[in-house]
């Protein structure tokens, strides 16, 4: 299992004073109980340790909390999926992303026994990260070998399938993006032709100014270029904050601020998915961020989502996937984004 991502040079998990009372409270509550905690248990463990702090509504839609299984790659290659599915299960997910078909070690897996058996642990396969391409003709990627792609993806039953790959396979200026904006709209028709959405997953690169025009922004260029009706947006929440600190100004200098929650509040229906991993605000680090897992950070997730589900007609239109590039330990990584999530809530 391998996914391309944009390395963090300092991707060590630290916790924050939230996330340390977090823990503080779980543990609290465990030692009554006598036992581990569910995602609700867990919830209402936190606002009671809270006095009922956050109180009303759910800020998670029901059925759409998942989770990128390339943060889990370390147990799938050597457990297995199975036991991989087990935990997510118990702690209360819906919905995998997958990274990759297959589980190292633990020795070969058919499609059809993987979607079986996400399906019996209650895991609705949801997307998948493919590679955009390669200078090997035979490589699986959409580029060299898109009907094999399109044909696992659909023996799966997902619904959108994707690439966490940059657009910059022809470079970084406007042509370039025109091109590759070409390609995913190919692509993006091949996939609605069978029932499903091709989308492209963010690192911050495409919030970089053209090479040829620094008055423009890759990502803008690659929204209008592709066609909404066949190319969707994966917005990688941290990862457009991390481009908010980098690319803020022009290459002249220049203020250029921007909010990665206006885009998607601009255009709903282009963000059917999301990746959900935080960070820790570090103006010292060249990305301004360092890496932690949901909860322990400083973006406000409370926020987001509400925004996002409070849009008419679209809170069961968007998909939350847990992620993070490198946890400490990656099972501690899904029970604890998932209880932190779970918690959220808003006052009706």
């Amino acid at each position: 299992m391998s996914r391309t991502h944009q390395p963090d040079p300092e991707l060590a998990h630290r916790l924050s004073r939230r996330g340390m009372l977090g823990v503080a409270a779980g543990a609290t509550v465990a030692a009554l109980l006598g036992t581990a905690a569910s995602p609700a248990q867990a919830a209402g463990a936190t606002e009671a340790a809270t006095g009922g702090k956050g109180r009303g509504r759910p800020v998670l839609p029901p059925g759409r909390l998942g989770i990128q299984l390339y943060s889990l790659r370390d147990k799938v290659s050597t457990l297995g999926f199975a036991p991989v599915f087990a935990e997510l299960e118990k702690y209360g997910y819906d919905e995998v992303e997958f990274a990759g078909y297959t589980q190292g070690s633990a020795g070969p897996i058919t499609l059809a026994q993987l979607k079986r058996l996400a399906r019996n642990h209650g895991l609705t396969p949801i997307g998948s990260h493919v590679g955009y391409y390669s200078s090997d003709p035979n490589a699986y990627t959409f580029a060299q070998n898109l009907d094999k792609v399109l044909d696992d993806a659909q023996a799966l039953g997902l619904k959108h399938i994707g690439t966490a790959a940059g657009p910059f396979r022809y470079g970084t200026t406007v042509d370039a993006m025109k091109r590759a904006a070409e390609e995913f709209n190919t692509y993006g028709a091949a996939a609605r032709a069978r029932g499903m959405k091709f989308y492209q997953h963010n690192h911050s690169e495409e919030f970089a100014f053209a090479t040829d025009n620094p008055k423009v922004r890759l990502y803008d260029v690659l929204l209008r270029e592709t066609d909404p009706g066949l190319v969707y947006l994966e917005m990688d929440i941290y990862w457009a904050y991390v481009a908010q600190f980098r690319f803020s100004k022009r290459p002249d200098g220049t203020p250029a601020p921007f909010e990665p929650l206006d885009y998607v509040l601009r255009r709903p229906n282009r963000y059917p998915l999301f990746h959900v991993k935080d960070g820790e605000s570090d103006p010292s680090n060249p990305f301004g961020y360092r890496m932690v897992d949901v909860g322990d950070g400083d973006i406000d997730y409370q926020k987001f989502i509400s925004a996002v589900t409070r849009l008419k007609g679209h809170r069961l239109a968007h998909h939350w996937q847990a992620e993070h590039d490198n946890p400490t330990e990656s099972f501690t990584f899904a029970r604890r984004s998932s209880e932190h999530l779970h918690a959220l809530r808003e006052k009706c």
